[in-house]
């Protein structure tokens, strides 16, 4: 595709939305509908520009997740299990989840979650949800207290954000408002968990378009790479934005948002004004 403008403002998108609990791949799904040629990025696309943003992550923790890592090498060799080493665990354990659920359900991932009707509920339901979880959850818990259960429990949520709409991170952090969380520790966690799960399927993704000539919802790997660099550069700033902003405020902004979204598109689709 000779037009930049497009996998720019995809890339824009998925580096506005991924970490904001108000899904990136429903926005980067409903955005498709509104360019000239109204096109599905489809699933292959939106996982390779996860590599982007998550690679936002890794930058900005990258002090953090070093120091996991070398914990853990210290605990093959020693045995000792100090804190950080013990997170990085909980976290391999937290992402087994949505491994075990993305290969059971590869192609309905590709198909039958992408239909707009789908996802403008999952938007409604899923912040209403979220709502609930902020408003009534308690905030007692720091990230030392995550435990093997807590851990699958975040990964089963995270699970849910395979349905495009959910929100892999307004899922978690519901989660982790549930078990008692506060807002900043839920949404680190959140951060850290989704990085094993988003690299493999973005990599994944990325070999299967470069040897099997997987469609990348009509957009090329040059302008897939294009939308992945922009998705880096913009989720990086938007890391540091939210953590300072969920530190002192709710995320009631982003159910109100999500639900207002949904609606809109449920509206549109009704009055046969996009497809689904």
């Amino acid at each position: 595709m000779g037009n930049f403008l497009e996998p720019i403002f995809l890339g824009l998108i998925q580096g506005l939305t991924e970490f904001l609990p108000i899904s990136s791949s429903a926005h980067l799904r409903i955005a498709g509908e509104f360019f000239n040629t109204p096109v599905d990025p489809g699933a292959t696309f939106t996982a390779i520009t996860q590599i982007g943003t998550e690679l936002a992550v890794l930058l900005y923790f990258r002090r953090e997740i070093l120091s996991i890592l070398r914990s853990l090498l210290r605990y093959v060799t020693t045995r000792n299990l100090e804190p950080d080493g013990r997170l990085g665990l909980l976290i391999i354990v937290g992402t087994l989840p949505i491994v075990i659920f993305g290969f059971l359900g590869q192609e309905t991932i590709r198909s039958t979650f992408r239909s707009l009707w789908l996802i403008a509920t999952v938007l409604i339901v899923f912040g209403l949800i979220l709502g609930a979880a902020d408003r009534f959850g308690r905030s007692e818990k720091k990230i030392d207290q995550l435990n093997a259960r807590d851990a699958i429990l975040y990964g089963l949520a995270q699970s849910l954000a395979l349905i495009p709409g959910v929100s892999r991170s307004g899922a978690t952090i519901a989660m982790g408002r549930i078990m008692g969380y506060d807002r900043v520790t839920a949404l680190r966690y959140s951060f850290l968990l989704a990085l094993p799960a988003v690299f493999a399927s973005g990599f994944f993704e990325l070999y299967k378009a470069v040897n099997e000539a997987t469609p990348t919802g009509g957009y090329s790997l040059v302008d897939t790479g294009i939308a992945t660099v922009v998705a880096f550069v913009v989720g990086y700033l938007m890391i540091a934005w939210l953590l300072k902003f969920v530190s002192t405020k709710s995320f009631m902004p982003f159910v109100v948002y999500r639900v207002f979204l949904g609606s809109l598109v449920l509206f549109l689709l009704s009055q046969g004004m996009i497809n689904a």
